[in-house]
Order: structure tokens, then sequence, then C-alpha cells
């Protein structure tokens, strides 16, 4: 069973500019029904039942908004949900952002030094994908906490609908229980080019890496220590120090003052898990996910899910096959194949399909 989940939630919001921003970036939307993609997360995490915590893993300057999301979400909770929330979850902070490795061993060691005589299974979450149906979820982690139970580190494998170039792909091998939902790794692939993943697509053989995880906590530690010493060398002041204390903001427990992982965040190398660990390690495995998942990474993907975009009213004269996303009235003539977003006093105008130039746009906007 899973005990504990880590949720990733830091992030800058630069592929939805201008509705996203660093100080309010995409976890903190609302696709449909006023519900936060971090709040969607943090409901998945309740709907597994867990004994243990729920660490959100963030940035120092949206670490209020964090405590506030929560907080909204215990407000229109059933009793057990909202106590969960409120007793069990944890914000905490890094320093300064170092990819996944770093934030994955801070939420295990704040576990790991909160409840020190417990045994872990960690379910690894991001706060910026769509999920669907809740009870399919459920039933792949439990075949993912079975393997990572049995000493595995976990991934979770998506059915391409496509070829994309945005995903790593995972390659599955050796079926490992004979039912065909856990596999070991073959091996792992780049994101790659457009004719290589028309051809992964093709061959039936790959999967999209989803970016969840699952493994025992000790586990993972060790295979840190193995795969990338480099990572778990930067985290003796964590393993060595004292149990940080927690304090309560809006309601909300945060971490404050922890003096060691301080000093580990500036000596520990920038590397994703998956290099750190499900690349190198011969204990990697994947479940095939039977849940529909989306990574709402673009405005394309997101005009695709959101059905109640325009907070004020749009008007499209002889246009169509337009999105528009605007807190003010927009008016299109003559125009199709647009998405526009009008938020936070800026104005983007893009063509359906061109979501990789966002970045730039953005990184030209900052000059």
């Amino acid at each position: 069973m899973i005990t504990d989940v880590i949720i990733m939630a830091g992030g800058f919001g630069e592929r939805l500019w201008p509705a996203s921003s660093p100080s309010h970036p995409k976890q903190f939307m609302a696709l449909n029904d006023n519900i936060s993609f971090l709040q969607e997360s943090l409901l998945r995490a309740l709907s597994l039942k867990i004994s243990g915590k729920i660490i959100i893993v963030t940035r120092k300057d949206i670490e209020q908004e964090c405590t506030l999301q929560i907080k909204r979400l215990a407000e229109h909770s059933e009793e057990p949900e909202a106590r969960k929330l409120l007793a069990e979850a944890v914000v905490l902070s890094e320093p300064s952002p170092k990819h996944t490795s770093a934030a994955i061993m801070l939420g295990v060691s704040l576990v790991s030094k909160l409840e020190p005589d417990v045994k872990h299974t960690f379910l690894v979450l991001t706060s910026d994908h769509v999920i669907s149906p809740v009870g399919q979820f459920v039933r792949d982690c439990r075949n993912a906490a079975a393997a990572a139970e049995d000493g595995k580190f976990v991934c979770f494998a998506i059915a391409p609908t496509h070829g994309a170039t945005g995903y790593g792909y995972i390659k599955a091998g050796q079926d490992l229980t004979g039912e065909g939902h856990t596999f070991k790794i073959e091996n792992f692939k780049e994101k790659p080019d457009e004719k290589t993943a028309r051809e992964y697509f093709e061959s039936g053989c790959y999967f999209w890496n989803s970016g969840m995880f699952s493994f025992e906590g000790k586990m993972f530690l060790n295979e840190m220590k193995t795969c990338t010493p480099k990572v778990s060398e930067a985290f003796e002041p964590v393993f060595n120090g004292k149990k940080p204390s927690l304090k309560q903001v809006n309601g909300v427990y945060v971490i404050k003052n922890w003096s060691e992982m301080e000093l580990t965040y500036q000596q520990v190398p920038s590397i994703a898990v998956d290099k750190a660990i499900a690349e190198k390690s011969s204990n990697a495995a994947v479940v095939k996910a039977t849940f529909k998942w989306t990574d709402v990474g673009s405005w394309d993907t997101f005009s695709e899910l959101c059905t109640n975009p325009a907070n004020n009213r749009v008007v499209q004269i002889e246009s169509e096959n337009n999105f528009v996303y605007s807190d003010i009235p927009v008016s299109l003539c003559g125009v199709k194949d647009l998405i526009v977003v009008a938020k936070n006093g800026k104005l983007l105008v893009m063509k359906k399909g061109e979501s990789s130039l966002v970045r730039s746009a953005v990184k030209e906007m900052e000059h």
C-alpha cells in the first residue's frame, strides 16, 4: 500500500503564459469547476486513503499560496478528508530549484525524519496532470505499490496516442507478475525527433514516461547512493541533522528554518530522477497505466480540455475554431484556428499547434 505521497509543485509558469507566471504558476490555475491543478493532485492523494504524509515540494515565494490552496480545499471537503489535509499535509519549500532528484530526496528525507520507525512506500505525483477515472488510478497505484514493496523503482507508462516529441519514452520488457501490468524496463529513450517519435508510436512497444514514480523509502535512498552518489553525498547534512520543526501558515503545516536543507542545496547537483536512478538501476520497473493521462504543458492541450474558458463576453464574426481564455471582452473577426489569451494585463495571440513558441515569447518579453 502507498503510505505517503510527494507532490512536486514548483514551476515558473512559462508554458501557460500570460495566465500563469512565476508568482502564479500553472498548478494554481483551474481547468474547470474552479478546482486548481494542485487541488486535483491533492484529491488524487486523498483517494489512496494513505496512512502517512502528503508532502508538497514547492518554491519559497509561492509557499503561502500553496497553504491557501490546501486550506480552501479542506474547507470544501468532507470531514475525514479535511482533517487529513490539515493534519498530514506539509508544504516544503526548496531553497532553490534543483530538478526532481533533489525534490524527491527532500520529501523522502523529511518523512523519514518525522516518522523514522515506519516503513514508507511513496508515490510521487506532479501538480499539472489531468488523470481519470480515479478508480483506475487507485488500482494502478496499488500495482505500483506492490512492485515497490518488492524492491522496485517504479515508473508509470502511458500508452501513446501519437508520436509526441515532448516526452521521454520507455520500452517495457519482461512481465514481472504474469498479469500484464508490471514489467521490467528494457530501456529509456530521450525525447525523440519527429521521425523517431512516429516510429516509436507505430511499433507499439514504447510508452510515454509520465514523470510519476513509486518506491520504498529506504530502497530509494540506497539506489540514489549506488546510482548517483553525488546527490546522496550532498544530503549528508540532512541525513545527520536534527528533525525539522513544523509550523502552521493558514492552518497548514510548513517547514521553517531547516538549516541542514539550506546547506544541502548549496552543493546538490541538479539532475532529473529519471537519469539519477531509473535509467541506471537494475531494479527499475514500469506499471502500464490504465487511467487516462494528460500533461497540461501547453495552450494547445489546455484548449482541448477547458470547457468554460472565458470569464467575459467573446464575439466571433465570420470566425471559427478559435479558443479564447480572457478576463476582458474579446471580438474576433474573420480569423480561424487561433488561441487568444488575455490575462494579467498581457495578451497572447497564437496559431493553434504553435505552443512550442510560447517560451521564446516569454523570454523576449522579459528583456
